[in-house]
C-alpha cells in the first residue's frame, strides 16, 4: 500500500494560495492579489510577475514531490487536492508561451492540422505526475482554450474603461464560470447550455465580443494526429437576422427539405445543420425575429434539437448560442418583443457592451488607444505621424468631446476618411445630438429631472413634428413641451 505524505503547514498555505489563483479570472482585482501571494511579493503585472510566480511554484513542487519522485496520489485528504491542482498548474505555465506562439502561427499562416511539436512533452509529463491519459487529454484542450480566450478578450476589446474590464470579466466568466474549479472538473464539456446575451448599441463591438467567446471554446486534442480537432478560426457561424425577410429566416437556421416551398429545389442546411460540435452560432439582432422563430429557437436552447422546414426529423444540436441586439432592455420589454419564456432563457447570461462615449468619459486614453489599433489594423504597422494627424483633425473638427453616436465603427470609418480626404465631416444632425446629449447625462448621472424630460420632448418633438404628438406620448400639456423643447 502506497505511504501517504502530509505537508507541512507553512507549504499548506502556499498550495491552498495557488489553488484559489489557478485559472482564476484574470480580470478579477483578486486575481492580482492572489497572484502576489503566490510570488512571495508584489512584481510588475505581466512577464515580470508570471515568471516569478512560476519559478516559486516550481520550487514549492520539487521540494514536496522530492524532485519529481512522488506524484499527488502519494498525498491524502486536502493535500492530495491541493497537489494535484499546483502540478496541473506548473504544467500550464511550462507550455503557456509555447501555445501563445502556436494561437499567432495558426492565426497567420491558417495552419491548423500540423502537429503541435510540444504536445508529447507535456502528455508525457502529466502521465507521469499521475494523471490519467484522458485527464492529461483534457487538460491540455484545457491550457490551450485558456489561452485562446486571453488572445481574443484582450486583444481584440482594448481600453482600460472601468465598464470595457468589467466587459472582459464577464465574458471570460461566459466561457469558464465563476468557479474555475468546477470548469475543469465537470464544466468543460457542458457550456453549450449557457447561451450568452449580448446587449449595446449599434458599433459598440457586439461581434468583437462574440468572436472572442466563439473563437474560446473548448476543442479536444486529437493524440493520435498530435493535433487539435477544430480549427478556431471556423468555429464561428455569423447571422444578422435583420438582413432576412421573415419567410427566409427559418430556412436559413434550421435549413429546408427539397419541396418545402416554392423555390426549394433542393435540400438546404442550416446554420445549426453546419455548426461545429465544438462550435458557436451567432444569431445578431435577435430582437427582429418573429414568435414563431422564437418557439423553435427556445427549443434549440432548452432541448438542443431542432427540425429542417418541409422535414419531421430531429436533428441535435451541440454547439453554443449567443445573441446579440441594439435595443435596450428596457426597450424590449416595452415594446413586448419576445416571449417570457424565450426572453428569460436569454437572460440568464446578459452582457452588455459598453457605448464609446462612456469609455472615454471613464478613461480619455481610451481614444487614443483605439485610433492606434485602427491605424495599426489598416496600415500593417505603427505609423506614430498618422496617429498625430488623426488626433489632430478630430480634436479640429468634432472636437475631443464628441460622443461617437455610430460608436467604435464610426471611430475606424472616421481614421479612413481622414487618411484619405484630411477631414471628417460627422453627422450632425439634430436627433443624434439630442439622442447623445440624453444617453451621456443619463451615464454621467449629471442629468436633474426637468433637464431628463426637455431632452426626452425635444428627441420626441424631432421625431413626430408637432408638439400635439409628443403632449400625447408624454401626458404633458402642449404648451409645457413648448417651453421645454425652447430650453433646449
Amino acid at each position: 500500500m502506497m505511504e501517504k505524505i502530509a505537508l507541512e503547514p507553512e507549504d499548506r498555505d502556499y498550495f491552498r494560495n495557488l489553488t484559489e489563483f489557478a485559472f482564476r479570472n484574470p480580470y478579477e482585482k483578486e486575481s492580482l492579489i492572489l497572484a502576489f501571494r503566490v510570488a512571495g511579493g508584489k512584481y510588475p503585472a505581466g512577464e515580470q510577475l508570471r515568471n516569478r510566480v512560476y519559478e516559486t511554484i516550481k520550487k514549492r513542487i520539487r521540494k514536496v514531490t522530492l524532485n519529481g519522485k512522488l506524484t499527488w496520489k502519494h498525498f491524502s485528504g486536502e493535500d492530495r487536492y491541493l497537489i494535484r491542482h499546483a502540478l496541473m498548474h506548473e504544467s500550464y505555465y511550462r507550455c503557456f508561451s509555447k501555445f501563445d506562439e502556436l494561437i499567432l502561427k495558426q492565426i497567420k499562416e491558417d495552419l491548423f492540422d500540423h502537429p503541435v511539436s510540444f504536445a508529447k512533452e507535456n502528455l508525457s509529463l502529466m502521465r507521469s505526475r499521475g494523471f490519467s491519459v484522458d485527464d492529461s487529454l483534457r487538460y491540455f484542450g484545457l491550457f490551450y482554450q485558456l489561452r485562446r480566450a486571453w488572445y481574443f478578450i484582450n486583444h481584440g476589446l482594448l481600453g482600460r474603461s472601468r465598464s470595457m474590464q468589467t466587459l472582459r470579466s464577464h465574458l471570460w466568466r461566459s466561457l469558464f464560470t465563476s468557479f474555475p474549479a468546477v470548469y475543469e472538473m465537470v464544466m468543460w464539456d457542458r457550456m453549450e447550455d449557457f447561451s450568452t446575451f449580448l446587449v449595446g448599441e449599434t458599433g459598440t463591438g457586439k461581434g468583437t465580443a462574440a468572436k472572442a467567446i466563439g473563437r474560446s471554446g473548448f476543442i479536444p486534442f486529437n493524440e493520435k494526429k498530435q493535433n487539435f480537432s477544430e480549427n478556431f478560426k471556423q468555429n464561428l457561424i455569423e447571422i444578422n437576422l435583420s438582413q432576412y425577410p421573415e419567410s427566409l429566416i427559418e430556412s436559413e437556421l434550421f435549413g429546408h427539405r427539397k419541396g418545402a416551398f416554392t423555390g426549394a429545389v433542393d435540400d438546404h442546411e442550416g446554420i445549426f445543420a453546419l455548426c461545429s460540435p465544438h462550435g458557436s452560432i451567432f444569431l445578431d439582432e435577435i430582437g427582429e425575429v418573429s414568435v414563431p422563430i422564437q418557439i423553435k429557437l427556445l427549443k434549440v436552447l432548452e432541448e438542443r434539437i431542432f427540425s429542417p422546414v418541409g422535414g419531421h426529423s430531429k436533428l441535435h444540436f451541440n454547439g453554443r448560442i449567443v445573441t446579440a441586439t441594439n435595443k435596450s432592455l428596457v426597450e424590449l420589454d416595452h415594446k413586448k418583443t419576445f416571449r417570457e419564456d424565450f426572453y428569460y432563457r436569454l437572460c440568464s447570461n446578459i452582457v452588455h457592451v459598453p457605448t464609446l462615449r462612456q469609455q472615454i468619459h471613464e478613461d480619455p486614453s481610451t481614444l487614443e488607444t483605439l485610433l492606434e489599433h485602427t491605424i495599426l489594423r489598416i496600415a500593417g504597422e505603427p505609423v506614430p505621424h498618422l496617429l498625430d494627424l488623426v488626433m489632430t483633425t478630430l480634436e479640429g473638427e468634432v472636437g475631443l468631446d464628441y460622443e461617437w453616436p455610430g460608436n467604435v465603427r464610426e471611430l475606424e470609418q472616421a481614421v479612413r476618411s481622414i487618411l484619405l480626404t484630411l477631414h471628417y465631416n460627422k453627422n450632425n444632425s439634430n436627433e443624434v445630438d439630442c439622442t447623445n446629449k440624453l444617453h451621456l447625462a443619463i451615464e454621467r448621472e449629471s442629468v436633474s429631472a426637468q433637464e431628463l424630460v426637455s431632452l426626452y420632448c425635444s428627441l420626441l418633438y424631432r421625431k413626430y413634428g408637432t408638439y400635439e404628438k409628443v403632449a400625447k406620448i408624454t401626458n404633458l400639456d402642449p404648451r409645457t413641451i413648448k417651453k421645454h423643447i425652447q430650453n433646449q
